[in-house]
């Protein structure tokens, strides 16, 4: 196998470099079937206001009317950008609240510096790396932030070791609290917002923090290990993606590329499902360049073959209770999940939506069996449901497939442990990586974000399902992306059918004149790739985020850095708002309680962001305001 240096590979391709997949069907056939389909896109790309007011008529009064009048969008587009700051709209301005290293307990104000990056006896008392999904939560007359670490950047923050490569156990204890969650008060003052620092409020849970295992994988024997023999205590939540909030006002944070910090000193004894779980879950012997199991046997599987099977889980976290032990729910499955979008269905029960972040893998949904009473008890309402999957059918109708014992022929342990080979034996719909899922507020309806898939049509997915150009997925080779939506019958989240449509099928229409090109909401002026990250806010916008190539040349000429946009759901119209600087991805967005602040995450800059030339790059959360004041969205 040719050598390759992790460093410079993304998660997906990792996974493909150690795990091939199988070739599908010769590609230009494909590509001629995808391009043929133009009859069947004009279907599904129903993006214009007598389409989505399909359904939807308690939007007619605010959103539909406004429409009519003209843009919604309270901002003037901006361009594209290639440089190495953050640009947003002429009306409003931004500032950094705080970045990768800065102090969130007096104790370790101060410890940062770019020649070691921060050190080891401080990284859990600092603001982490590569900051993602976030949430506010006001606890009283306070404002606490929950924000998501999701990798580390290496080579910047072990500046003293070649390529970033741990020299012992002490950088990996560093790289391990660098990861993880913040959470932490925030105040607006004279200067802006910025963190309280030493508020009750603020902890740091990292890659060593005790979490209790709950739901049916909890106690076991897949869970037990020699320093867990009960398997219902883990440690450590990691690669923390997108996030979620519960309407009883917690966190969650979602698992995503855990496989990654996993390696073998030896063989691995694995049978069975177990075998064919490390093959489809992308566990290898040599890790994505942690070197977590040369320091740590924690993540060393042949010492500890069942430790990666606690991981890949929702995490859910009480920001008003510092003392509270997080939960790993094993009930919502285990995956790469991206975040977790959480709705109340009209009988009360609990709705919850995430997307398994891979190519070819799928979407799935929570369904509680309890409902949600506000002050009531919510113990089970993560723990006691059915989990189940989705099937995209060609005529836009589509199922969500339960998976339960009877319908996979696993025990509901396995089920939550082995969840991507439940999806697979029930036959669902292999997804173009489907990332964020939105949910609308006003109506409704769910979006999620397809970012791309240069597997669509030519290779299966990791577990050998195919991944046809068909139905929400209708381009081959697809290095574009788009964004399903549906729409649950009777207006109901538990129902177990839907209808769906593509709201946007990106593309570049200044280079592509067939389905490359894009819908015909894709235009010069807002051309982008990869939509990411996606929220919907209390007005109905949909704000989606990119990370993508920022090359701006070829397939992508002018489309610039990785930034943010706002959509319409009723138009179609997509106007940029915001872009990020070189190199980095914009993820992770919330408002403060007035809504006259939105906070960004800017994670893993190229170019020296924020402090400018001669300085580590670091990733920050910005806060944007209207210059009069105004509430932001």
């Amino acid at each position: 196998m040719k050598n390759v240096d992790p460093n410079t590979l993304s998660a997906d391709d990792w996974d493909e470099h150690n795990f091939p997949r199988a070739t599908e069907q010769d590609f230009d056939r494909v590509v001629e079937r995808a391009i043929s389909r133009r009859g069947f896109l004009g279907g599904v790309l129903a993006f214009g206001s007598a389409a989505a007011l399909m359904g939807t008529a308690g939007i007619l009064g605010s959103t539909a009317a406004r429409a009519q009048q003209g843009s919604r969008f309270a901002f003037t587009p901006i361009p594209a950008a290639s440089d190495g700051t953050v640009h947003v709209p002429a009306e409003y301005n931004w500032r950094i609240v705080t970045r990768w290293g800065d102090a969130l307990f007096s104790e370790a104000d101060g410890d940062f510096d770019d020649a070691t990056g921060g050190s080891e006896a401080m990284s859990d008392k600092v603001f982490g790396e590569n900051t993602d999904g976030m949430e506010l939560f006001v606890i009283g007359n306070r404002q606490v932030m929950a924000v998501n670490h999701e990798f580390t950047n290496r080579p910047v923050n072990l500046p003293q070791a070649e390529n970033g490569t741990p020299r012992n156990a002490a950088d990996v204890r560093k790289l391990q609290n660098l990861q993880g969650i913040s959470v932490f008060e925030i105040a607006e003052g004279d200067n802006g917002w910025a963190v309280v620092m030493d508020s009750p409020y603020n902890r740091r849970i990292t890659h060593n923090t005790p979490i209790r295992l709950s739901g049916p994988a909890a106690g076991h024997a897949l869970m037990k290990t020699t320093a867990d023999p009960a398997g219902t205590q883990a440690l450590g939540t990691m690669n923390n993606c997108g996030a979620g909030k519960t309407p009883w006002g917690t966190y969650l944070t979602c698992e995503e590329n855990f496989n990654g910090y996993f390696g073998a000193n030896g063989d691995v004894a694995a049978t069975g499902l177990a075998a064919e779980g490390r093959q489809r879950y992308g566990l290898n012997a040599s890790g994505w360049g942690y070197d977590y199991h040369r320091w740590d046997p924690r993540f060393d599987a042949a010492a500890n073959p069942n430790e990666p099977h606690r991981v890949g889980y929702i995490v859910e976290i009480d920001p008003a209770n510092p003392d509270a032990t997080p939960v790993k729910r094993t009930a919502l499955g285990r995956f790469k999940h991206e975040n977790a979008a959480v709705t109340v269905a009209e009988d009360g029960r609990v709705v919850l939506y995430s997307g398994d972040d891979e190519r070819g893998e799928f979407l799935y949904r929570w369904v509680s069996h309890d409902v949600y009473v506000p002050g009531g008890d919510t113990s089970t309402l993560l723990d006691e449901g059915t989990l189940f999957v989705a099937r995209f059918d060609d005529d836009q109708t589509g199922t969500w497939l339960a998976l339960t014992p009877e319908t996979t022929g696993m025990t509901a342990a396995e089920v939550a442990i082995f969840t991507r080979l439940a999806a697979s034996r029930v036959g669902a719909t292999t997804m173009d990586r489907p990332e964020w899922v939105a949910l609308n507020p006003i109506t409704a309806e769910g979006y999620c974000t397809l970012t791309n898939n240069r597997d669509r049509g030519i290779n299966t997915n990791a577990g050998g399902d195919e991944q046809p150009v068909t139905g929400p997925n209708p381009r081959a080779a697809n290095h574009y992306g788009q964004i399903v939506r549906w729409r649950p019958a009777d207006h109901n989240h538990a129902a177990d059918t839907f209808e769906w449509d593509l709201y946007v099928m990106v593309g570049n229409p200044t280079v592509h004149d067939d389905a490359y090109a894009g819908s015909a909401n894709i235009n010069a002026g807002n051309l982008f790739n990869s939509p990411d990250g996606m929220k919907i806010d209390t007005t109905g916008l949909i704000w989606i985020q990119t990370d993508g190539n920022d090359s701006n040349t070829d397939d992508f000429a002018g489309m610039g850095n990785n930034q943010m946009l706002a959509g319409d759901p009723v138009t179609g119209e997509i106007q940029r708002f915001l872009t990020g600087p070189q190199g980095c991805e914009v993820t992770g967005l919330c408002w403060s309680a007035d809504r006259r602040t939105m906070f960004v995450g800017i994670q893993h800059p190229d170019a020296p962001f924020p402090n400018g030339e001669g300085r580590l790059p670091r990733s920050s959360i910005i806060a944007i305001k209207r210059d009069d004041n105004a509430q932001v969205g």
